[in-house]
């Protein structure tokens, strides 16, 4: 159980209960799992936060398959095993080998990558550990993806740390139906 309660629309100042409803209309009034039933605990923020996701998923010139690496490479970073269940399958499914997935998980040596694989595990890697990045590990990501997909890539992994904050911090739940096995932490 996270360690705070579900959110509920009598639990919302008035004031943000706009905002709420508006967050809430799909999920029936509640969010009661995931990042964003950490974060619907400020409604107004969570709705600009899924204004940013929504571009980054929906509207953004990296490849599904590059997306979906990029939040694999954040939550192994991140130890969020939320995000990991979440995405381990998707990213599978967009042509991810299993191979890679598999590796990041465990954290053994990848096997070969394509050279857009290799720039976002790198430039993510050097990122988390360094909290910087080298001008070679730069160049490789912007020679792949271009100054505008560089942008968007730097900005998920930067979003998906969020959510992995919340979720770590919070210590959300994993869906009881789970496909993949658990991100050793």
């Amino acid at each position: 159980m996270a360690r705070t309660p579900v959110v509920t629309r009598d639990l919302v100042p008035e004031q943000l209960r706009e905002a709420f409803d508006h967050e809430t209309a799909n999920s029936g009034g509640v969010v009661a799992s995931g990042p964003g039933s950490v974060m619907i605990n400020s409604p107004e923020m969570r709705r600009r936060a899924n204004h940013l996701v929504n571009y980054l998923r929906q509207e953004s010139s990296l490849p599904k398959k590059i997306q979906e690496l990029a939040m694999l490479v954040t939550a192994r970073s991140m130890d969020c095993r939320f995000i990991w269940n979440a995405h381990a399958a998707r990213g599978r499914q967009e042509g991810l080998s299993d191979e890679l997935v598999d590796a990041l998980r465990d954290n053994r040596p990848l096997p070969s990558l394509s050279a857009d694989e290799s720039a976002v595990v790198g430039y993510g890697n050097e990122f988390f550990k360094t909290h910087k990045v080298s001008q070679t590990t730069f160049q490789a990501a912007l020679d792949q993806f271009g100054p505008q997909g560089l942008t968007e890539l730097t900005t998920l992994m930067g979003y998906y740390a969020l959510l992995a904050f919340n979720a770590n911090a919070f210590e959300i739940d994993l869906p009881q139906e789970r496909t993949e096995p658990l991100l050793p932490v």
